[in-house]
């Protein structure tokens, strides 16, 4: 039986979570895959990642799986994928002997988002701003979460392939005089200060401890969603502007990003981090920074960015991905 017809696993692994799928080719499906069963698992419940895809195995295959494709932030050298934010060190052969797989294939976990999100796929998302069209050109997909990932997929007459970037690994570039003044409390001996170390969920939770300590209070607030809750009920003055703060430097970092690759397919802000701040993000400077009076201004305006619900979209994409690869070895 070819690979292609065979049940296979995709994960799209994260800092937090794992959304994990038993998938297969499907003729049917206008994705071009079937999903047979998906969970989303705490990555802190399992001690590695074969313990977590063995209790995803063992709950809902009928017949052995050995074939495995799996999105990760990061990047692989030789055997380990390199990853800042992994709960748990990923090596591929001991992995592969766990589970007794033939094959597994890895991807970045925004490349694999870049191959879900096309011209088509947008049904479920939320407008944030520009046009609502839904323009032919390379898509920007964008996602804070325990980290910060960014992927560009091309477009048809480009390949239509995607290419995984670092670019949350960027040096962060204050725009505001109170921006500067929470660089300075971070780095106060200067240096490099990754986008990461702010637009992310621990990054919001670092503005809303810098806003404290640069007004001499003690922090309330434990967890990211305890501040974007504060920030939604106006509770907590801090708490406000660090969402605040947090949304206008997303709009510059999506902004730059959408100026560099010449996004005009559009930009997916993905994540369900994201969704839950739809209302946030509406009232901030996002659309602002975003545009930010450069020269090309009208080009970035006519750009649109909508919020997408992360879901099962890794997986989908990291299925297609895999399929495609396998066509091509099998052809």
């Amino acid at each position: 039986m070819s690979v292609q017809a065979m049940p296979f696993l995709a994960a799209d692994v994260g800092g937090t979570f794992a959304r994990v799928a038993l998938m297969r080719m499907s003729h049917d499906a206008e994705c071009g895959v079937e999903v047979l069963a998906y969970r989303k698992l705490a990555c802190a419940a399992f001690e590695g990642l074969a313990e977590l895809l063995r209790s995803f195995v063992d709950s809902v295959a009928q017949t052995p799986v050995r074939h495995c494709v799996l999105a990760c932030a990061g990047h692989v050298k030789g055997d380990e994928v390199l990853n800042d934010n992994s709960p748990w060190p990923i090596r591929l052969a001991p992995l592969r002997q766990a589970l007794m797989l033939e094959d597994v294939a890895v991807l970045n976990d925004f490349e694999a988002l870049g191959y879900a999100f096309d011209n088509r796929s947008a049904s479920s998302s939320r407008l944030l701003c520009g046009p609502d069209i839904r323009p032919d050109g390379s898509i920007l997909v964008i996602g804070p979460g325990t980290g910060l990932g960014a992927a560009v997929r091309l477009p048809a007459s480009a390949g239509g392939g995607v290419l995984a970037t670092e670019a949350g690994q960027m040096d962060f570039a204050p725009h505001s005089i109170r921006e500067r003044e929470v660089l300075a409390h971070l780095m106060p001996e200067g240096g490099y200060l990754a986008y990461e170390r702010i637009v992310s969920g621990p990054g919001l939770l670092t503005l809303y401890g810098v806003l404290c300590a640069l007004r001499g209070e003690t922090p309330r607030l434990a967890t990211p969603e305890e501040v974007t809750a504060a920030a939604a009920a106006w509770r907590d003055g801090q708490a406000v502007e660090a969402v605040q703060l947090f949304c206008a430097s997303l709009g510059s970092f999506a902004g730059s990003l959408a100026m560099t690759f010449m996004s005009t397919g559009g930009v997916h802000l993905a994540g369900g981090f994201l969704h839950s701040m739809f209302t946030s993000l509406q009232r901030s400077a996002f659309e602002e920074r975003f545009l930010h009076g450069r020269s090309v201004r009208a080009l970035l305006s006519r750009i649109p960015v909508w919020v997408t619900e992360h879901g099962r979209q890794g997986v989908l994409g990291a299925a297609r991905w895999y399929l495609a690869g396998a066509a091509r070895r099998a052809s």
